[in-house]
């Protein structure tokens, strides 16, 4: 299966980070707790080498506690800080302005031993689509400063925000990267929804992610959620959850559109359980 969706205003944005990061100081990096290896652009690393970064593991609220700390201490490994956040809970603002104020300490202490004070920290917050970014500047501004969607790409430009704590941040829209290279990378943005379902085969992916969850050992949670047998191949599955559910066309064929966007939703929303699809042990690319 070739997976591929980089739309044109996503060169732009391209263009558009390479030019305004000498604007900032630090670089907020927000990622999907769920597929934290793959839901990072690789581009981001070789364009924000020189700035103090900030990785947001969002979404970990959906994904699996033990493993977040995996994911956690890797990327502090590299020298990043790092914050677990759910951006649809506003109780967790004041961890994630905290996490904001640490990452920014050094520049701080910085500017003071020049005898530059109250100075404003310029920051840039980045991401692929989908991974919440948005629903976390809105968090951050206690009003809808930015717009908010379930839809890949529905932030379209750039924009500046000011932020309590004397930080101003731009908002960029969410990008991918030309070509994915990491089939299983691809793979798992098409299961969190970080690729427009719309250009996808999604009764393909549904069957994917079944065999993904047989490969991790993690199908009884497919198994519980309806109530089914696993059956003799992964095939069945999607089956016996169109027999459970009573989604069969008038023809008497299975209707595997309907199977694939229940189980891909349920997964989405978290109604499969805490699943984290990655370990830092067994990603292609980091």
């Amino acid at each position: 299966m070739n997976i591929n969706w980089y739309p044109g205003h996503m060169k732009k944005t391209k263009d558009l980070l390479q030019e305004n990061i000498k604007l900032v100081n630090i670089v907020i990096e927000v990622i999907d707790a769920r597929i934290p290896a793959s839901s990072k652009n690789p581009d981001f690393d070789s364009l924000f080498r020189d700035k103090k970064r900030l990785i947001v593991l969002n979404k970990y609220d959906l994904s699996d506690p033990n493993i977040n700390k995996q994911w956690e201490e890797y990327y502090r490994s590299k020298g990043w800080s790092v914050v677990l956040y759910n951006s649809t809970n506003n109780k967790e603002l004041k961890k994630l302005e905290a996490a904001i104020a640490e990452a920014s300490k050094e520049i701080v202490e910085r500017y003071k031993s020049k005898g530059i004070l109250n100075r404003t920290i310029k920051a840039m917050i980045v991401g692929i689509p989908n991974v919440g970014k948005s629903t976390l500047i809105n968090s951050l501004c206690k009003r809808k400063s930015a717009k908010t969607g379930n839809m890949p790409g529905i932030t379209k430009g750039k924009q500046w925000i000011h932020l309590a704590g004397n930080i101003d941040l731009l908002d960029t829209p969410g990008i991918l990267w030309p070509k994915f290279e990491d089939k299983i990378g691809a793979l798992n943005l098409t299961f969190t929804g970080a690729i427009k379902d719309e250009v996808l085969e999604l009764e393909e992916i549904s069957l994917k992610f079944v065999e993904k969850m047989i490969e991790m050992g993690k199908v009884n949670a497919i198994l519980e959620k309806y109530q089914i047998e696993a059956g003799n191949k992964p095939l069945d599955i999607l089956d016996n959850i169109a027999s459970k559910k009573g989604y069969i066309l008038p023809n008497k064929d299975i209707d595997y559109l309907r199977v694939a966007n229940l189980l891909l939703n349920d997964f989405r929303a978290g109604k499969l359980g805490k699943i984290t699809l990655e370990t830092p042990g067994n990603t292609i690319k980091s």
